[in-house]
């Protein structure tokens, strides 16, 4: 079985400590999520509260507005890579820096910015471990000033085999070899309720790993290791297969995606 990685989750103390660091760089990504009984959600700004008072250096980046591709007729189709790396070269961002994503609200929606930066080359994306609202608590420190920008260039390369088209779902169809992994809620896996996205139910031979399983809903933080392992052994996974989560939009299917990465797993898209 593969190794878990423990470098994709960092404390508060640790940023505290790298607040100023020429080489980390704070994205808030707060963004509310708001159902609606069929179709795509609406959603939540957070730039407002982020203009109010931020971690300190810290951006704010909108996951659909800034992330995704407008013009899609499929809602949330990721942006194109040189839309993203432009964003990330007015941020000052490079390569090879680190990344630490915060936010509150909707908590899948920090695992889809890292999966969406991830794909698009950047090198070390992390998340804070609870968040915005554990930083409140512990008092530390905030800002409402905008954030000072050093000029850089993102000129990293896409990671392709992080992202699985269409075709690459239906060739799976009947493929014991690769694992097709429904992340929402059991009602939707089974078509008899929550949210519907075109039409109820699953994709063929898929299994459930609800994403909302693998956090605590209280504080967004990954259930620990032994616990996320448990959760993924109705998938049958062996480390070998290719495992492809997916759900309405890729935000669900984002937290399963990053909490198959913790544990080690590096054959997902």
């Amino acid at each position: 079985m593969p190794e878990p990685r423990a470098d994709l989750l960092v404390e508060p103390d640790w940023l505290e400590a790298h607040l100023g660091d020429p080489t980390v760089h704070v994205i808030d990504c707060t963004l509310t999520r708001v159902p609606q009984t069929s179709g795509a959600s609406l959603w939540r700004s957070g730039r407002e509260d982020w203009e109010k008072a931020h971690i300190p250096g810290a951006f704010y980046l909108h996951m659909i507005d800034d992330l995704c591709d407008v013009t899609s007729p499929v809602p949330l189709t990721l942006a194109r890579q040189e839309i993203v790396a432009s964003l990330l070269s007015e941020f000052g961002v490079t390569p090879d820096a680190t990344i630490v994503l915060y936010g509150s609200g909707s908590f899948s929606v920090v695992h889809r910015v890292w999966w969406a930066l991830t794909v698009c080359g950047a090198g070390d994306v992390r998340i804070l471990d609870s968040g915005w609202r554990r930083w409140l608590e512990e008092g530390r420190p905030v800002e409402a000033d905008w954030p000072v920008i050093r000029p850089a260039v993102f000129d990293a390369k896409a990671r392709d085999s992080m992202s699985a088209t269409r075709d690459d779902v239906a060739s799976a169809l009947g493929d014991t070899s690769i694992c097709l992994i429904h992340s929402l809620e059991s009602e939707q896996f089974l078509g008899t309720g929550g949210q519907v996205y075109g039409r109820a139910g699953r994709i063929p031979g898929s299994v459930n790993v609800p994403a909302r399983c693998l956090v605590n809903p209280e504080t967004g933080c990954f259930l620990p290791v032994s616990e996320l392992a448990k959760a993924f052994e109705p998938a049958g996974l062996d480390g070998k297969r290719k495992i492809i989560p997916y759900c309405g939009g890729g935000i669900a299917a984002s937290t399963v995606f990053l909490a198959l990465t913790l544990l080690g797993y590096d054959n997902v898209s």
